[in-house]
């Protein structure tokens, strides 16, 4: 429970890097959440958006084109979605703020990661991002440990809603990936939402739910292994050096 004045900062914080993600194709809607990150990138402040890649997949078209050499190939492309962020004073909402964002690395939810990394257009959009849940020396969150979740609990209608629980279960394993099991209070629209430890580091995505008491969660040890592999570190550890702009917007989206 949210019961000190640091309590009141953190959450605060989290409200600032926590947006709506509304994703629209053709007759095809979804919404969902996302964490913000926000790095300098080529001497501009760029934000970043983590995501469940369920919650942009309809999104994903594939188009066949001849190559140099007269071969066909697929080619995998995304729309844009619409990052929608609550304007927050004194406790109240006042408005908000819609922007476009661009899917720059996708891993589907049938035979992949289910994570999605986005980046808003525009520049200076966050005003706060996460930091994760780093420790190398003690990758695991133990079960019992305090959590944050903020989400959108039901679409937009329930942006920025901040619920608690307790990590309940680690290492559940469903078509052959790891999950972490939470007991933090989550509806359909907290896809994407990040899953924080009271001090306000993210340690995970909540991506599945059974009821509101068994959530699923995609551990920040495997975003991290995923990161690594597709060279994206950078977007979990903030001591990781950025690369040029146009390196990430060349970065291939998909595994």
């Amino acid at each position: 429970a949210i019961n000190s004045f640091a309590d009141f900062r953190v959450a605060n914080h989290l409200q600032d890097a926590s947006v709506t993600i509304k994703s629209e194709s053709g007759y095809q809607k979804s919404e969902g959440s996302g964490v913000l990150i926000i790095r300098e990138v080529d001497g501009k402040k760029i934000t970043f958006v983590w995501t469940a890649a369920h919650v942009v997949d309809n999104l994903r078209s594939v188009r066949e084109v001849i190559d140099e050499s007269g071969r066909p190939r697929k080619v995998v492309e995304f729309k844009d979605a619409q990052i929608v962020k609550e304007l927050v004073e004194s406790g109240r909402r006042v408005g908000e703020i819609k922007m476009d964002a661009a899917v720059i690395k996708y891993s589907n939810a049938d035979t992949g990661h289910d994570l999605a990394l986005l980046m808003v257009h525009a520049q200076d959009y966050g005003k706060d991002g996460a930091k994760f849940y780093l420790d190398q020396n003690e990758p695991i969150v133990p079960i019992g440990t305090s959590l944050f979740h903020v989400g959108s609990l039901l679409g937009q209608m329930g942006a920025n809603s901040m619920t608690t629980g307790i990590v309940s279960q680690v290492g559940r394993i469903m078509d052959k990936m790891e999950y972490d099991q939470t007991t933090v209070t989550a509806f359909p629209g907290s896809s994407g939402g990040g899953v924080f430890l009271t001090d306000g580091r993210d340690m995970g995505m909540l991506v599945r739910g059974a009821g509101e008491g068994f959530n699923l969660v995609v551990p920040i040890r495997r975003m991290i292994t995923w990161a690594k592999k597709n060279d994206i570190t950078w977007a979990v550890d903030h001591n990781v050096k950025m690369p040029a702009l146009e390196k990430i917007k060349n970065m291939p989206v998909e595994d």
